[in-house]
């Protein structure tokens, strides 16, 4: 499962709010998360983000998400309007060690990193076979 407490995230939110995204660098990107069968997801909203600018890795149980977004306009042109935030953004989620690290799969679409995270195998439910007696019977474990 997904641990969901992140004690900075309030901070960020209240200091865009107040300073506007440029003021926290690096900034965090917005998520959502859910299981469905054996399996989480998790989206991160990232549009306008170069694939190649993201990066994932797992250490521990805790996984870091970096992207960067690049300003659009060439450099040296002056700028009229700047409201989309550029620069880095971030964020980590740790993971319980019912997640199956090893085998995340991740996708970008649409402006959507999408990254599933199987259940480990060892954390599944599995039937547990009782001997003794005249009968045998199963229980689930």
């Amino acid at each position: 499962m997904l641990m969901r407490t992140d004690p900075f995230r309030e901070l960020d939110r209240l200091t865009q709010q107040v300073f506007g995204p440029a003021a926290t660098r690096p900034s965090a990107m917005a998520m959502d998360a859910y299981r469905s069968g054996d399996d989480f997801f998790v989206h991160f909203d990232l549009p306008g983000i170069d694939p190649e600018t993201i990066e994932l890795d797992v250490e521990r149980n805790v996984l870091n998400v970096r992207a960067e977004r690049r300003p659009p306009a060439p450099e040296g042109a002056e700028p009229l309007v700047a409201e989309r935030p550029t620069g880095t953004f971030t964020r980590q989620l740790f993971l319980g060690d019912t997640l199956d690290t090893e085998r995340i799969d991740a996708s970008y679409e649409a402006g959507v990193l999408t990254l599933r995270i199987p259940v480990a195998e060892q954390a599944k439910p599995r039937r547990i076979q009782i001997s003794g007696g005249d009968t045998r019977r199963q229980l689930s474990g």
